[in-house]
């Protein structure tokens, strides 16, 4: 019986992650819960899986949530800090982050620290500082189990060639809802249009991510990190039915892939239960149902978005911490539609030029980049507005 703490439960991939949990009374128990501000969600989750604590992040619910669940005798916290505290806890044996952005690297590292487990959902936190996260998981020896499909897909075609270099990985990406579509086009697209991606369920952030392509992006960051490849050991390839997940090619030039039908529950079980596969009965891939699978080059130019994280990554230091924290805001802006669709990637080149770059940053560092850039990114965003 594994006991997970559920960092971002009331996300998308926090409600399916509890579907699996769900699924398998026998293999898994919840220890801890978390949400941001849907507080009637995670009182609702409470109800049902009875974890030992929850942490509500607005304060401000913190008092509704006490109340609700002061009858069952879950404890209840509230605030940042108490985030990244609860994850210490003796009684977890695994730690599945499904915070979004930014948010999810302090407790990831604090889980970290604590010798716990990680399945990790929560790109950003190696995006930010890979290299400290990766560094302090070996120093601890704290396994990190990857949950975007891609990453997930890629572990899961290296089960049993640990022993064998790597030539190159192949991220596959399904173009999002604008594929094909031009710069000029991408101009006079809407919020509503963005946000109707052709394969995935996702939350709203992650949406806008893969239509401007930077989910890709990061996913290459992310990839440098999960498995000690070098960034032209990357590849990203458009691959629009979203059934292959991502491939490895080995030094003989073999490839491996993993495939199935596009459900995010696949891989937060996969996460969980490793290294067992577990029964599930999610929809079953059929090739007749596919007859034709097809890949296309991503466009860069259209979707500058790719290639700045590849420039990101090229450089090291705290550019990719920059890239993710501009990125942030300027979604957040397109979202509250401040901001057009192709502004994102400018705001976002724009912070990559005017905010320090920092070789060898620490932890410290990386918190000041993060806030400086989104300082800077706001003040783009409504220089743009007010133009």
């Amino acid at each position: 019986m594994k006991r997970i703490a559920l960092l971002g439960s009331t996300g998308s991939i926090g409600t399916q992650a509890l579907e699996v949990i769900a699924a398998h009374p026998d293999q898994f128990s919840v220890e801890v819960l978390t949400a941001g501000h849907n507080a009637a969600l995670l009182i609702t989750q409470s109800q049902q899986f009875r974890p030992n604590a929850v942490v509500i992040g607005n304060e401000a619910h913190y008092a509704t949530v006490r109340e609700a669940l002061d009858p069952l005798d879950i404890k209840v916290y509230a605030g940042e800090k108490a985030l990244a505290q609860v994850v210490e806890m003796d009684t977890i044996d695994l730690v599945l982050t499904a915070l979004v952005g930014y948010a999810g690297l302090l407790p990831t590292l604090r889980a970290i620290e604590a010798g716990k487990s990680i399945a990790l959902a929560n790109k950003e936190t190696l995006v930010v500082a890979g290299e400290l996260v990766t560094g302090k998981a070996r120093e601890k020896g704290v396994n990190l189990y990857p949950i975007d499909s891609e990453h997930s897909a890629i572990f899961q075609c290296l089960a049993g060639e640990w022993h064998n270099p790597i030539e190159k990985v192949i991220l596959t990406a399904s173009g999002g809802p604008f594929r094909g579509k031009s710069r000029e086009e991408l101009a006079r697209v809407t919020k509503a249009q963005a946000l109707k991606h052709p394969n995935w369920d996702m939350g709203a952030k992650i949406t806008i991510d893969s239509a401007t392509l930077m989910n890709k992006g990061l996913e290459v960051i992310e990839a440098r990190w999960l498995f000690g490849v070098r960034p032209d050991q990357i590849d990203v390839v458009v691959h629009p039915q979203s059934i292959i997940h991502s491939l490895v090619q080995f030094r003989d030039g073999s490839i491996k892939a993993q495939l199935g039908l596009p459900d995010m529950r696949l891989p937060i079980q996969y996460a969980l239960g490793y290294p067992e596969r577990l029964p599930a009965e999610f929809p079953r891939f059929n090739f007749l149902d596919y007859p034709s699978l097809t890949f296309e080059a991503p466009d860069k130019t259209a979707f500058p978005n790719l290639q700045l994280a590849y420039e990101a990554l090229a450089k090291g230091g705290n550019l990719a911490c920059i890239v993710n924290a501009a990125n942030e805001i300027a979604v957040a802006e397109f979202l509250q539609e401040r901001i057009g669709f192709l502004e994102i990637s400018d705001i976002i080149a724009t912070c990559m030029e005017r905010v320090a770059y920092i070789a060898h940053p620490s932890l410290e560092d990386y918190v000041q980049t993060d806030q400086e850039t989104r300082r800077q990114a706001r003040q783009l965003a409504i220089r743009s507005i007010s133009s």
